[in-house]
């Protein structure tokens, strides 16, 4: 399963929501992409953690940022017939044909910054990094989904900033968008 979205529109909150029920294990592409090129960490997540996945063998994938940051730990996937992959980006055309379903979690944007901002400022950066992060990112992130339009391969699009009518994690609508 593979859960995208924009910064901030709820994609990890609904991944850990289905990977509950389905009983199955999460992968963050930030995880991946940790100082890597923001969009450009595909052949990351197929070497490192797809293909041995696909083989049924356990992961413990240290992506290239990770070992060349000194960063402690790996992802791992246990063997397991379930998994979700989210993050900007996880829908992907070069993903996509690889999934079973994709979801799409639709945000409104002001709210998206919102909670992007706060989770940068909660990891540490002051307000100013974490607005002018924000702003360089989404120099990454608009023109990629602009041109990707993972939207339109989702079969189901979730609600990531609920209101008063629709409750969290309710399927607002059947993909593609």
């Amino acid at each position: 399963m593979l859960i995208d979205g924009r910064s901030g529109s709820g994609k990890t909150t609904t991944a850990t929501w289905l990977a509950q029920r389905l009983d199955a294990p999460v992968v963050h592409t930030d995880d991946v992409a940790w100082h890597l090129h923001p969009t450009e960490w595909v052949s990351a997540l197929l070497g490192g953690v797809l293909d041995p996945w696909i083989r049924h063998e356990e992961v413990a994938y240290r992506p290239p940022g990770w070992v060349e940051r000194g960063r402690e730990g790996a992802i791992t996937v246990p063997v397991s017939d379930r998994l979700v992959i989210e993050g900007v980006g996880a829908a992907r055309s070069a993903l996509a044909p690889l999934a079973n379903v994709v979801l799409w979690v639709q945000s409104d944007e002001d709210i998206a910054k919102e909670r992007g901002i706060a989770r940068d400022i909660e990891l540490g950066r002051t307000p100013a990094e974490a607005a002018d992060f924000w702003e360089e990112w989404m120099g990454f992130e608009q023109p990629f989904l602009a041109l990707e339009r993972p939207w339109e391969r989702a079969a189901l699009v979730v609600n990531g900033t609920p209101d008063t009518r629709v409750p969290a994690h309710s399927w607002i609508a059947r993909g593609p968008l």
